[in-house]
Order: C-alpha cells, then sequence, then structure tokens
C-alpha cells in the first residue's frame, strides 16, 4: 500500500511518518524541502521569491516521486509525508496572473506520470495549535513565521481535501491529539488509517471520516 500523510506546516507530518512506518512495515519517502534555496527568501519576501520557490519545489518533487515511489512499492509498502498535488494548493495561494498560469500548465504535465497514494491522511489542525508547534520545532527559517499565511494556508488545505475530489482521504483532527508523546494517539490513528484501507487489525466502529472512492 502507498499511505500519503497531509497537513499545513507544523502539523506533525515528518514526525507521523517516522512512528507509522516501523507498524506497517513500510518503507519512507520524506519530502525534501530545506535545499530549496529560494526558501529563506520566500518566508522573508513571499511576493518576490514565489515563483522561483514553487517551480524548484514542483520540479524537485516530481523527481522524487517517479524515482524513489514506483522502486519503493516493487518492494512493499511506503508511507510518504507529502503529496505530488498539494503543491498547486501553495502555488494558488502565492502565485497570480501569468507565474499561476504557466505553474499550472507545468504541474499538469508532469502530474500525469505521478502515482496517487491509496490513501491520503489528512492531518487537521487549527492555526494556533499549529503556530505553537513551528514555534517548538525553531527552524530558523520559520522563527518570523506569518500567522496570516498559515490560516489562509489553512484555509486552503481544508477546502483541498475536504471538497476537491484527490483521491480516497481520512480525515484526522489533531488540535487536541500528541501522537509522538502519547501512545494511545498513535494507535488511534494506525487503526483508522488501517480500517481506511482494510488492513487488519482495525476497530470498525472507530468514529472516522474518509472522503472520497478507492
Amino acid at each position: 500500500m502507498y499511505l500519503a500523510i497531509e497537513g499545513v506546516i507544523g502539523v506533525g507530518k515528518t514526525s507521523l511518518a517516522r512512528l507509522l512506518q516501523p507498524k506497517f512495515s513500510a518503507h519512507l519517502l520524506l519530502e525534501v524541502f530545506e535545499e530549496n534555496p529560494f526558501l529563506s527568501d520566500f518566508y522573508a519576501d513571499r511576493k518576490r521569491y514565489a515563483f522561483q520557490t514553487q517551480i524548484f519545489f514542483l520540479l524537485s518533487r516530481y523527481h522524487q516521486q517517479r524515482e524513489a515511489v514506483p522502486e519503493a512499492l516493487t518492494q512493499g509498502s511506503l508511507i510518504s509525508d507529502y503529496t505530488f498535488s498539494k503543491d498547486a494548493l501553495f502555488a494558488q495561494l502565492n502565485l497570480d496572473g501569468d507565474e499561476l498560469e504557466t505553474y499550472h500548465q507545468v504541474h499538469e504535465a508532469l502530474a500525469e506520470r505521478v502515482q496517487v497514494p491509496d490513501l491520503t491522511l489528512y492531518l487537521k489542525v487549527s492555526t494556533e495549535v499549529a503556530m505553537q508547534r513551528i514555534a517548538m520545532r525553531d527552524r530558523p527559517y520559520e522563527r518570523n513565521m506569518d500567522q496570516n499565511y498559515i490560516d489562509e494556508l489553512n484555509i486552503a488545505y481544508d477546502t483541498f481535501f475536504t471538497e476537491a475530489e484527490h483521491g480516497k482521504v481520512l480525515v484526522v483532527d489533531t488540535s487536541s491529539l500528541d501522537f509522538v508523546a502519547r501512545p494511545d494517539d498513535l494507535e488511534m490513528i494506525n487503526k483508522r488509517v488501517r480500517a481506511a484501507l482494510g488492513i487488519p487489525p482495525y476497530q470498525r466502529q472507530l468514529p472516522f471520516e474518509v472522503k472520497g472512492a478507492s
């Protein structure tokens, strides 16, 4: 199976991917974002550096997906801490005019060659909690993160993964969860994922929300 984890900046995608990996005996695919040379400049001046940042991410994510995903799935299951489709979400928020149109043309051409996950686990979180988690991890280029940007991004994520069609999506609100420190929270998510994928053991009566079709 191919599971992808999504959510706004700071929600805990990478942490959860690492914690779920041994439970599914899966390979792990992590997004490479710190290699983007425009990222620090983008957070300082979003308008000026948005196009360069988006195009770099788009091509980097495409090459990683095209090479790593098929290879991993020939050897077993795969868990990723991002989806290729979400790249367009950031572009819609950060670009406009000719830059956005150019981006969409490139993204559309590349997306046809990228494999869609069997399940996307969308981690919802309030903007306030996301800001707290961003502050706790203390990445240098995120220290002056604009809360309004995270709020806009949070709304865009929620619309993208709950109203649009992006394959099979499992929605879990993590605002009151701490799956890193609390094993029960992690096990609850594990069971919800297994139920959504039809992988035993799981408890069918657990409350969860699945969007889309398999």
